[in-house]
């Protein structure tokens, strides 16, 4: 797979700012970003009365990779695209609720890995949206996501703070790493 553009990605635990950071970022930058494909699928069960079951891990991943594919195909001349999540957060999420991640998950993230990822602290308020569910995890979820992320050898800034100050250290992470 070819690495232009570069990734950058947003992840971390439920209502950490992630999509909100990796939409302004993308908007600072002048590049795509990519809305987390767990959210778009979860919402259109949720609208159908369905609760997520293992069986929806893998439609996640392929709805991600789909995604990801097409915003690259769009990215035209920008260096970098910004993703709202990507599979390491499947295998996180898959692992969590069902015990096992599909191997060919835990492949594809390895062959895809983003070139940088922004991990979002727990340091903001809860916001319940009908999709989260666990808000009592999200310090449990934050060491899953870090203890995976060492294990795919993903390399990893942290970020927190809020408002203009944690899009300000993001916009600084990827400056500092040339991205």
């Amino acid at each position: 797979m070819t690495r232009s553009p570069r990734r950058i990605v947003v992840t971390g635990p439920e209502s950490t700012g992630k999509t909100t950071l990796a939409a302004a970022l993308a908007q600072s930058l002048s590049v795509p970003w990519v809305p987390e494909a767990a959210r778009v699928h979860a919402e259109a069960q949720l609208a159908l009365g369905r609760a997520l079951d293992a069986t929806d891990v893998e439609t996640i991943a392929r709805l991600h990779i789909a995604n990801e594919d097409a915003a690259r195909g769009r990215a035209g001349a920008a260096q970098a695209i910004v993703l709202d999540t990507d599979l390491i957060s499947t295998v996180v999420y898959a692992r969590h609720y069902y015990g096992e991640c599909p191997a060919w998950i835990e492949a594809a993230a390895r062959e895809r890995l983003g070139d940088r990822y922004l991990l979002c602290l727990p340091d903001l308020p809860w916001t319940a949206d009908g999709v989260r569910d666990r808000p009592e995890s999200r310090g449990e979820m934050l060491a899953a996501f870090r203890a995976t992320l060492a294990e795919f050898g993903a390399r990893v800034e942290v970020v927190g703070g809020t408002g203009v100050a944690r899009l300000e250290r993001a916009r600084a992470i990827v400056a500092a790493a040339g991205l």
